[in-house]
């Protein structure tokens, strides 16, 4: 899509015929025949970005509540932060009270909207299309007076008079690979350097699969799960830092609007045994184990591991906890392939979920080898007990139920 298609999409004829394209979803079956009947009536540029447009906020319905209103490149909006994590992070923008903020590399301005809510927001892009973008989407939210765009490259040009920084860096390459180490983002994370000396209170979105050695030692990393799935972690330097080193964050949200939120934090004299699993397994979130605080909370819930490399705990009673899931064990044993089929038989198992931590079996293989034949349904956790390969047999219940 170029700069020029934006002016056709925001005409009266644009915004009609996407109004019409959304009002039958496209589909692999109908594509073809939209496109041959806009190209009717307008040149191949101004179909594509129709049909581009009325795809791409089909999909971005996931993250944005106004996304029928929206623009999107492909990349920008797959790179774009959810609203809720948006509205998450700037709260703490807010906390510090933050009144102007440059939002850097801003994309089609996800990020930027979350912010707007709360303080005047600079957007800074070395894409003109996305900057356009960014300042069309935050008028969508009705926020456009407290929003100025700018078409800049952040590594050349410092933003000054601002309380605060928000920098999101590209995090995939030409070929859309996903890069993980921060010394490869584009810009690298080594930029923020020469910003600190002006304005030291900055937030950065990163990988959550980020290499922890390349972490440095002076910011705050906050994972941060969204409904149970980790999405994204983040860096907080100078006055956003909240003095802990490491958290995990669980957003749990109805429909865009933050419903729960609960966060857990590094305690370093969390000492917790390892034994043998017990009458529950309890799954920590992705969030708490990025963040390495699986002891923390089996300190916290009383719990123990089952091995010290695995982020499995166990306990005698179920837990009830945002920060992780519980599952009742029906029995375990060490992995031998012929005594897990004979297990599956004699119990009339015959549908399972294969999860696995610490263990190198291919699980669609092992789906094939079991030949399962039965009526009930259960879960294999392949794992280790005490560096032993196990396979645990659970079930998912509530723990109300339990109860």
């Amino acid at each position: 899509m170029q700069l020029s298609d934006l002016d056709f999409l925001n005409s009266e004829k644009g915004r009609r015929w996407l109004a019409k394209l959304a009002a039958q979803p496209l589909d692999q079956h109908n594509q073809l025949p939209w496109a041959t009947r806009l190209r009717q009536e307008f040149s191949a540029e101004q179909t594509h970005a129709l049909l581009e447009t009325a795809l791409l906020r089909q999909k971005a319905v996931a993250k944005f509540s106004r996304a029928d209103q929206m623009l999107f490149t492909r990349h920008g909006l797959e790179m774009s932060s959810a609203e809720p994590i948006a509205a998450y992070r700037a709260s703490r923008y807010q906390q510090f009270g933050t009144t102007q903020v440059a939002d850097l590399c801003c994309g089609i301005g996800g990020d930027a909207i979350g912010l707007n809510a709360v303080a005047n927001v600079i957007g800074y892009d070395i894409d003109p299309l996305h900057v356009a973008m960014a300042q069309h989407n935050v008028a969508v939210y009705g926020q456009e007076p407290r929003f100025t765009g700018v078409v800049a490259d952040v590594t050349e040009q410092t933003p000054t008079d601002v309380d605060a920084l928000f920098f999101d860096p590209g995090r995939r390459d030409e070929r859309g690979k996903r890069i993980y180490s921060v010394q490869h983002y584009r810009p690298p994370l080594a930029v923020i350097d020469r910003w600190q000396a002006i304005t030291p209170h900055i937030g950065v979105k990163i990988s959550p699969g980020v290499d922890y050695t390349e972490l440095p030692g002076s910011a705050e990393t906050e994972f941060i799960s969204v409904d149970g799935d980790l999405r994204e972690a983040v860096l907080w330097f100078g006055g956003l830092h909240s003095g802990e080193r490491r958290r995990a964050t669980l957003l749990t949200t109805s429909g865009y609007a933050i419903d729960q939120m609960a966060t857990l934090v590094e305690q370093p004299d969390a000492a917790v045994a390892v034994t043998q699993p017990r009458a529950w397994l309890v799954e920590p979130d992705g969030a708490v184990i990025r963040a390495h605080l699986v002891q923390t909370l089996a300190a916290q819930l009383n719990a123990t591991q089952i091995d010290a490399t695995v982020a499995y705990l166990t306990s005698d009673r179920p837990i009830e906890t945002p920060f992780a899931r519980s599952f009742v064990v029906d029995d375990w044993f060490p992995f031998q392939l012929k005594r897990l089929r004979r297990y599956l038989r004699e119990h009339n198992i015959g549908r399972v979920t294969i999860k696995k931590r610490g263990s190198p079996l291919d699980t669609d293989t092992l789906q094939r080898q079991l030949r399962l034949r039965g009526e009930r349904e259960r879960i294999l956790f392949l794992t280790r007990v005490s560096g032993e390969p196990v396979v645990i047999i659970g079930r998912e219940q509530s723990v109300t139920a339990a109860r």
